[in-house]
């Protein structure tokens, strides 16, 4: 049986090593948006909890770190059946982002996905963000990096009159995690099954998630959309009677 390994290389780069399962592929054989949330969110909970920084430790210095925005990049995404090795690191931080990189490779290192995600630190008793130069359980980041992916960041947002509704859906009890909230992997099924038909299978390019306002146990979450042929884009936006609880955006 493949022994799958999981370790800091000499850059500090957390590895972990997997293979996409049959449970993790769509009907195109690849690796769900879903799944890549999940292998990524893990990942990066793992490089944490390995440098002595799991949930619980966090919580009892009053630290919660939350996803806000994700930016991906397709190079080829890994099939059914493929071992692949995620790599993912922390970067300098921003005011009140702590970013953080990803990389899925082959096991013979050809680049699969990269990736760029801006987290938040927020003080779990009050909910209230917290200054990114404040989060002091590690060292200062002062490692910047060349990136062959979007920024994640603002998404150009099409007139209300342009967009239509594409999906709508009931936020479930298997929608929460551990914290009891709808999990960040979650929002990339919910991008999925609003996709319009002829998109399901189109190879993307790019693709870029935002969080707003998380969705509520019960919540009815209504994801209304924009196709934009010329530009090859796809855009979502998932709202709750609440208001915007995240857009996505998808090129190709």
């Amino acid at each position: 049986m493949k022994e799958y390994k999981q370790f800091h290389d000499s850059s500090k780069k957390f590895n972990f090593q997997t293979m996409v399962y049959f449970s993790q592929a769509n009907d195109s054989k690849q690796l769900s948006f879903y799944d890549l949330l999940k292998i990524t969110s893990d990942g990066a909970v793992e490089d944490y909890n390995q440098q002595g920084m799991s949930r619980e430790v966090l919580f009892e210095n009053h630290f919660a770190i939350l996803v806000s925005r994700l930016s991906f990049r397709f190079h080829r995404l890994p099939r059914e059946n493929e071992r692949i090795v995620l790599k993912t690191w922390e970067e300098k931080s921003e005011a009140l982002q702590l970013v953080r990189a990803y990389e899925i490779e082959s096991m013979d290192g050809e680049k699969l996905i990269s990736g760029l995600s801006g987290w938040l630190a927020v003080n779990p008793d009050g909910h209230k963000i917290v200054p990114s130069k404040m989060f002091q359980m590690r060292p200062p980041v002062e490692l910047q990096t060349e990136h062959d992916c979007l920024k994640y960041g603002k998404i150009a947002y099409p007139d209300e009159n342009e967009l239509s509704l594409f999906d709508e859906r009931i936020i479930k009890y298997s929608d929460l995690d551990g914290n009891g909230h709808t999990n960040n992997a979650r929002y990339g099924a919910f991008v999925a099954d609003a996709l319009p038909e002829n998109l399901r299978h189109v190879q993307f390019k790019d693709f870029r998630l935002n969080y707003a306002k998380e969705a509520k146990l019960g919540q009815k979450v209504q994801v209304f959309g924009n196709v934009n042929e010329e530009a090859k884009r796809l855009f979502l936006v998932g709202k709750t009677e609440e208001g915007v609880s995240f857009e996505a955006e998808l090129l190709w």
